[in-house]
């Protein structure tokens, strides 16, 4: 099942563009969704907390609601208030952190009541990375806390590079208020999305997504990857 799209009576508006991260995270601090360049693609996201920020990011996605957003930080500090960052071999964390390697962890108990289910799935995690990214880890220190993180794209169609790849059907449903474009720093790589892992214990881990971090370097880390289940 698919969240509800946005009205079709809604009215194009001119999206806003800047190049000010204070001016970004001011704006996701009134509850707006911006589109912010990472080390991979263009992200859309919002506040973590913000529910119904979140909500709007499924609807300008047409993100269907089962699958949980991932999440970015701008530091180790950020994370540590939310996850779990010991259930993350500390190799791992120091290995590929920084970078585009996302993992998924448990929640803080004290968290889950404040988090959408939609960034806590029902087995109480969330997908977590550090961005290497200097725009994006900058936005989110500035908005306070990390950030939902997906492709800004339309669930399914390409994701785009530059934000003028940014998808005019995407866009045209942001508002002028409090929404908009973060254009600043380096442009993201392209390439292939962050790879997604779940530590197991004893340097096991699931993979979840093959991506920018290749299978071969998670192994010559010294980690057993494991195939995720297959899902009916």
């Amino acid at each position: 099942m698919c969240s509800s799209p946005l009205s079709a009576v809604s009215r194009p508006m001119a999206c806003r563009r800047t190049d000010d991260a204070a001016a970004a995270a001011a704006g996701l601090a009134a509850g707006g969704v911006w589109a912010f360049p990472t080390e991979t693609f263009y992200g859309l996201g919002c506040r973590i907390m913000d529910a119904a920020a979140v909500q709007r990011v499924y609807q300008l996605k047409h993100r269907p609601v089962q699958r949980p957003l991932p999440v970015l930080a701008g530091s180790m500090d950020q994370l540590a208030a939310v996850v779990r960052l010991d259930e993350a071999p500390a190799l791992l964390r120091e290995r590929f952190w920084p970078g585009s390697l996302t993992i998924l962890l448990p929640v803080l108990p004290q968290c889950r009541a404040a988090l959408p289910p939609q960034v806590c799935g029902p087995d109480g995690k969330m997908a977590v990375r550090l961005t290497p990214h200097p725009a994006a880890a900058r936005l989110a220190c500035l908005a306070g806390m990390p950030l939902t993180c997906s492709s800004a794209n339309l669930s399914g169609q390409p994701a785009a590079r530059t934000a003028d790849e940014l998808a005019p059907a995407l866009l045209q449903h942001l508002d002028a208020a409090h929404d908009g474009i973060l254009v600043c720093g380096p442009l993201p790589q392209g390439g292939l999305p962050s790879t997604i892992v779940e530590p197991l214990g004893q340097r096991r881990l699931r993979l979840l997504r093959s991506g920018a971090v290749a299978p071969q370097q998670l192994a010559a880390a010294g980690f057993t990857l494991e195939d995720a289940p297959d899902r009916p």
